[in-house]
């Protein structure tokens, strides 16, 4: 049923994830709010309708795999995870607690459903290339799917990657990139100007498409070609608004890393609540 899920009901889930995520991170008075509800929407379409997952066998070899590089967006992908039921929702509110499996970046060995281990950032690619060899290698249709930051493009160790998985013609990797312009110190093309991403990837040899990654009908028409036989890998460079959802954290490279205080809390799920979506 999940993946007849229509763009509304995935609009309305997306939503959901973004008020979770606001709770959590005010439990947890520490976290990246702005780049977590940036990337609510495409979360939504990953885990409730294009890759397969299965929460009750999460090491299934049907799987798809999900790679986040960027791991300090993980409050949206545990807000997904639960959801989805790889884990009870109540343990949200654990985020960041000592002895939680929630931790601040994701830790494999620690969660169940979790592929790779991110923190330092510009590491994602390079491990989601290697799985995806392996899987071509062992003639496997599981698609790799690895999402990753704009500012992490500043490291160097991003473009080897971009290079290894074009050598090796890695068509079962996609790339989702959140272009949204910020990071911990400001904004990316003031501090180090990343340009045109797609033209980047493009002279790499890969296939390159940009979407409106807070637009679901566009987030699931790159999703469908990315599903596609293909000889190249592929990257989805998604222009979000960091903060999306909240409109007094919307476009500030502030609410990157900074907590929310009870008011600010409670003020960002009753605007949030006023669009749709319910509670944790």
């Amino acid at each position: 049923m999940e993946k007849n899920r229509s763009v509304q009901e995935l609009e309305e889930l997306a939503n959901i994830l973004r008020q979770n995520v606001i709770k959590i991170l005010h439990k947890a008075r520490s976290g990246h709010p702005a780049g977590s509800l940036g990337m609510a929407d495409i979360f939504a379409a990953l885990y409730f309708k294009h890759l397969n997952l299965y929460p009750k066998k999460p090491k299934h070899p049907d799987r798809d795999i999900l790679v986040l590089s960027n791991g300090h967006i993980c409050p949206v992908m545990y807000a997904a995870m639960a959801g989805k039921g790889f884990f009870p929702k109540d343990e949200l509110l654990t985020l960041r607690k000592a002895g939680s499996r929630l931790q601040g970046h994701p830790h494999r060995e620690a969660l169940p459903g979790l592929e790779t281990s991110s923190g330092p950032l510009g590491s994602g690619i390079s491990q989601a290339a290697g799985m995806a060899l392996a899987l071509k290698n062992d003639r496997k249709p599981n698609k790799v799917v690895c999402i990753t930051s704009d500012g992490e493009h500043q490291s160097g160790n991003t473009w080897e990657a971009v290079m290894f998985a074009e050598k090796y013609g890695l068509g079962n990797l996609t790339v989702i990139v959140d272009r949204n312009n910020i990071q911990i110190d400001g904004n990316t093309e003031d501090i180090m100007p990343l340009k045109s991403l797609r033209e980047k990837y493009a002279s790499f040899g890969w296939g390159a498409i940009e979407i409106n990654g807070n637009n679901m009908k566009e987030i699931l028409v790159a999703l469908h070609k990315s599903m596609q036989p293909r000889k190249h890998p592929l990257v989805i460079i998604s222009h979000t608004t960091p903060g999306k959802g909240v409109s007094f954290m919307e476009n500030k490279y502030e609410w990157h890393g900074r907590t929310l205080s009870e008011e600010e809390a409670m003020k960002a799920v009753e605007e949030l609540e006023e669009n749709r979506g319910k509670i944790l």
